[in-house]
């Protein structure tokens, strides 16, 4: 057990905390999190933490705030406001060591030494310390837990610990802790529990195993899923404690699970825990092989980027399509669990480029939940579908109507019912992911009705008016200082790039499969007097551009808008509207997070000419950055368009939102950023696109990267990338040849051989110092694979 209890030696996998403050303990369990997609578990201390009792009842906060998650059990807690929500299961790990009668615990006797470690090389989460008694006996100790990424449904802990002295009475009590109010227990028995939620009726079950080797030989079983041991201790001789478990989920009431998660047990007990660690370090090794981005000449970013690829590779799935990922993922309670945007704007292009397996299963959620959105568009007076702004397992509208303010007074809550273009985000990673991959199937298997559906609604959105024109009025775009406007740029041109999106998908279905388009157009009734509308509709929608200045106004009125210096308040650790006010904000110019800036991203095609420099430097220094998302949007667009300098610095920032103790990150890590980081090193300074036709790579590096280094997948290709600044190496890993363009030049990939584009003259863009080539970049034969 020693060996499987040290971290990787390479500090570029690892995070470490030393110490134990109450003012970042929370903050330090959302960044150290682990999970595979199906359980989730914050990094809270396992080891005689004291009760933990009032953590349930969520209005008091101890410093440490263990839970354990389960994706997509969700219930209707007795809270405020009452909103589906993502419940907590029975905490496992927990063990209490009572030493010659008196509890180790953190407020007795003195913390020695005391070190969290991630390693997220093997993903899992490791701790060593040591702790003087009053008594004066020394304990020191060594813990490893993980989530399998082998087997979702199980989980391990190890503990090997010794005193320094002979003859202490030690107790060793391992349990698991309560389930979340509202759990109402199924069943109860020796090394199995069940327990189903009260409004939902979901199901989860839960098996353990644990065994203790230098203690006492057999343990006291005196309740359900709790084991004792006592004996008297050997100075300096190790005890060594292993526990095994595993977790089912039920979403119908007829449903038990426990015959699942006691089957997983018997498999994971069988096998023992050394082949459970070893399967799981596999499968993270083969996903790192995948995922891993490789940057020589900035260490900082490195580990950082490998922070945001641990995270997201801890969120998904690809087994389960019923659930997708919150907006901190399964590392937190902020935003109740809740499904945004942020899943399919910044997450998707990740999976889509590196795990598409998992991108598919995200995106058969929307498929799932398809009825939800059509029911809330036929609410609202639309046609078509219209996506919730949070939306949790059945695809109902889940945002709060009203919050209570920091006065005590409500405060209305207007996305749930305005911030519409979540209708657009879902269109447009369902078709990026499907021309990226080819996915046929999923594509006929709702892909296809998402396009139509969406498409459907942003017809009857757009009103045509007097003017000629077609209006999207009273809405909220993702600048949501701003509510009830008309026209928001991003809004309108996404909805407009959606019907376009529509129309093209019933011409390839007609083509393609026209047994298939016929029947789909027959469900939806869909006749060609209606796809006559849709092309009306895309000619007229109004979108604020400017042909005179080149500049997309945010939304009708933002020009006339008071002018504010964003730069004055920079300084300051409160958002920019709680320090002017809330009426003041909503009248300047000033955005709280990549609005058009966030469009150019999204489509570039559409600021052609010069039109993304005119409209990022007009919009950029009027943001404010209110939001987790917004500086990872503007890394990417800065780095595309060479503004290196610029774009490292918002990267930083974005990284140090969840690196640094902050206690912000209390709810968990904002998984959205990190998915913006890895888009805005591989997308942006890597300059990845990928197209219907090929692998596009228009790289900038920045000057003191030696070379920047990742791999894609393309239609069951993978193909591997190394960048450096005298020239670009491609090469095809498996799959069938295919074309990729570098820096433009077209080149054919063939397995076994790699292709180079040399870059024969290199100057420095004017300010940031990003390196471009002269001369037409010369292809070249780079040798095997």
């Amino acid at each position: 057990m020693r060996e499987a209890l040290h971290p990787t030696m390479d500090p570029g996998w690892t995070l470490t905390h030393e110490g134990y403050s109450v003012t970042t303990e929370s903050a330090v369990e959302s960044r150290f999190a682990f999970g595979n997609g199906f359980l989730g578990m914050r990094a809270a201390r396992s080891v005689s933490r004291g009760p933990t009792w009032a953590s349930w009842l969520g209005y008091i906060r101890w410093a440490s705030w263990p839970r354990c998650y389960v994706a997509g059990l969700f219930d209707m807690p007795n809270t405020e406001p009452p909103v589906p929500a993502l419940v907590p299961v029975a905490d496992w790990s927990r063990v209490r060591i009572i030493l010659d009668g008196a509890p180790l615990a953190a407020r007795e006797g003195a913390l020695v030494h005391g070190t969290r470690t991630l390693d997220m090389r093997r993903g899992v989460l490791l701790a060593d310390w040591a702790h003087r008694m009053p008594s004066g006996v020394t304990f020191t100790g060594q813990e490893l837990r993980l989530l399998s990424l082998a087997d979702r449904a199980v989980g391990l802990q190890l503990l090997r610990f010794a005193l320094d002295r002979d003859g202490v009475e030690v107790r060793l009590e391992a349990s698991f802790g309560l389930a979340g109010l509202g759990m109402e227990p199924m069943r109860l028995e020796r090394d199995l529990a069940a327990w189903r939620t009260e409004g939902t009726a979901k199901a989860v079950g839960m098996a353990g195993a644990a065994m203790l080797e230098g203690g006492a030989p057999e343990p006291e079983r005196p309740f359900p899923l709790r084991w004792v041991w006592r004996w008297r201790s050997v100075g300096g001789q190790a005890a060594e404690f292993a526990r095994l478990v595993a977790v089912a989920r039920a979403d119908r009431p007829e449903e038990d699970p426990a015959p699942a998660a006691a089957a997983a047990l018997e498999r994971s007990t069988a096998l023992g825990w050394r082949a459970v660690l070893g399967a799981h370090e596999a499968a993270w090794a083969e996903s790192w092989t995948m995922g891993d981005v490789v940057i020589d000449g900035d260490d900082d970013l490195q580990r950082a980027l490998r922070f945001a690829v641990y995270h997201l590779t801890s969120a998904a799935n690809p087994d389960d399509e019923r659930v997708s990922i919150g907006a901190r993922g399964l590392t937190g309670d902020a935003y109740f669990g809740h499904v945004f945007w942020d899943t399919e704007i910044y997450l998707l292009p990740f999976y889509t480029a590196v795990w598409p397996e998992a991108a598919r299963a995200l995106l058969m959620y929307r498929v799932h939940t398809l009825p939800g959105a059509r029911e809330k568009a036929a609410r609202l007076g639309y046609r078509g579908a219209l996506y919730p702004w949070e939306s949790a397992d059945t695809g109902a509208e889940t945002t709060p109507e009203s919050v209570l303010g920091p006065n005590g007074t409500p405060v209305e809550i207007l996305t749930g019912r305005m911030e519409h273009h979540i209708s657009a985000d879902v269109a447009y990673a369902v078709w990026h992911y499907w021309r990226a991959t080819g996915d046929d199937t999923f594509f006929l298997q709702g892909g296809a009705e998402i396009l139509l559906e969406t498409a459907r609604f942003w017809v009857s959105r757009a009103v045509p008016e007097a003017d000629g024109r077609r209006h999207i009025r009273h809405v909220i775009g993702p600048d949501e200082y701003h509510e009830d406007v008309d026209d928001n740029a991003f809004t309108n041109v996404m909805a407009r790039w959606t019907i376009a999106r529509g129309l093209e998908t019933a011409e390839i279905l007609q083509a393609r499969w026209p047994e298939q388009a016929t029947a789909l157009r027959a469900s939806l009734a869909l006749g060609d007097d209606e796809l006559a509308q849709w092309r009306d509709a895309i000619d007229r929608i109004v979108d604020g551009f400017d042909p005179e200045t080149g500049l997309y106004e945010q939304f009708a009125g933002f020009h006339t808008l008071a002018e504010l210096d964003v730069s004055d308040y920079a300084d300051h650790a409160l958002p920019i509207d709680v320090v002017i006010g809330r009426e003041r904000t909503q009248g300047s110019q000033v955005v709280k997070q990549a609005d058009v800036v966030a469009l150019i991203a999204l489509l570039p095609e559409k600021f052609s000419g010069g039109r993304a420099e005119i409209n990022f430097r007009h919009y950029e220094p009027r943001c404010a950055h209110g939001s987790s998302l917004s500086a990872a949007m503007h890394a990417l667009v800065a780095a595309r368009l060479g503004q290196t300098e610029l774009a490292l610095r918002y990267m930083h920032e974005t990284a140090a939102l969840d690196l640094d103790p902050d206690p912000n990150s209390a709810g968990g890590v904002r998984i959205a950023g990190l998915g913006g980081l890895w888009q805005a090193v591989v997308r942006g300074f890597g300059g990845l696109t990928l197209t219907d036709e090929r692998v596009e790579i228009d790289p900038h590096l920045p000057p003191h990267w030696r070379s920047l280094s990742f791999r894609t997948r393309w239609r069951d290709r993978t193909v591997a990338i190394r960048i450096a600044p005298d020239g670009v190496e491609a090469a095809l890993l498996t799959g069938e040849s295919l074309e990729v363009a570098i820096a433009g030049i077209p080149v054919t990939l063939r397995a076994g051989a790699a292709q180079r584009v040399d870059f024969s003259g290199m100057v420095r863009a004017t300010g940031d110092g990003a390196a471009r080539p002269t001369r037409a970049p010369e292809r070249t034969e780079a040798g095997t694979a």
